[in-house]
């Protein structure tokens, strides 16, 4: 039980993270980031310092000061406005961030709306925001297609810090906390990697290495629902992945362990509150 195991890849090749670089340089003054439908922010200040206002928006403070370099992530959509003195114009690298299935992207939904980390406590991004500030400070062949993938290899290395410092997350429950439970994280991949399998309590519970009373109660508490409840919802957060990319509902009934497509339909409906067929006709 002591192996190392990867708690992110299957559900990251699942549910994408694209990156795309929109400035690089200074900002002096006042710069406001509208909220983006379906997309988040990835600042990162090299230099300089920086007052951060939010308006109105729960869960995050109204002001914060930043005095040294740092990640400013923002998962989901929060507008925000940065002021900086014109005198001082403090250094920026920034991305928006295309999560797929917007809110509904697991980690969007599960990560608090701000995340603020000075830079030098993530072991191992400075090699990485190396190589993007050095794509960034200067015109070269594709450097914007290289500065958008060094983006999502800085937000990778930010993801694997949170799920191994949970308690900087914010978050007292959820996916991020599950999975840095060593016992846990090890029935949340099995999952994420075989939706469609016949899944029991008992099952999950060995791939945890715990007892059955043991797995549902941690799980419950660290988790904040119970394990089929969890294993329902990433089903289903699945199927609207696939249903977006134009797959049927039939062919993915099978896949993700129902017995025919009017069984996937039903639990859509009670989890979602509306058919797929609706839910698709929405989307678009």
């Amino acid at each position: 039980m002591t192996a190392p195991i990867d708690r992110l890849s299957s559900l990251l090749e699942r549910f994408r993270v694209r990156a795309q670089l929109f400035h690089s340089g200074p900002l002096c003054g006042i710069t406001r980031f509208a909220a983006q439908p379906g997309s988040g922010f990835l600042h990162v200040l090299r230099r300089g310092e920086l007052l951060i206002t939010h308006r109105g928006a729960a869960g995050v403070p109204r002001r914060i000061e930043v005095r040294e370099p740092s990640l400013i992530f923002y998962p989901r959509p929060l507008a925000h406005r940065f002021d900086n003195a014109p005198a001082e114009g403090s250094d920026f690298t920034c991305a928006t961030l295309d999560f797929d299935g917007g809110v509904q992207h697991p980690l969007a939904r599960a990560l608090p709306a701000l995340v603020l980390l000075p830079l030098h406590r993530v072991e191992g991004l400075q090699q990485s925001l190396a190589l993007l500030f050095a794509e960034t400070d200067r015109v070269r062949c594709g450097h914007r297609l290289l500065a958008d993938r060094l983006f999502e290899v800085v937000l990778l290395q930010l993801l694997r810090w949170l799920l191994d410092h949970p308690e900087e997350s914010g978050v007292s429950t959820g996916l991020i906390n599950g999975l840095a439970d060593p016992q846990l994280a090890r029935a949340l991949v099995a999952v994420h990697d075989e939706p469609g399998r016949a899944w029991t309590l008992p099952l999950m519970a060995d791939a945890a290495g715990m007892s059955r009373s043991a797995f549902a109660a941690r799980f419950k508490s660290i988790v904040g629902e119970t394990p089929a409840d969890y294993l329902t919802g990433w089903r289903i957060s699945v199927a609207q992945a696939q249903l977006r990319c134009g797959r049927p509902v039939k062919v993915l009934a099978a896949e993700l362990g129902y017995a025919n497509a009017s069984a996937l339909s039903r639990v859509f409906t009670q989890r979602v509150g509306v058919s797929p067929r609706t839910w698709l006709q929405q989307l678009r």
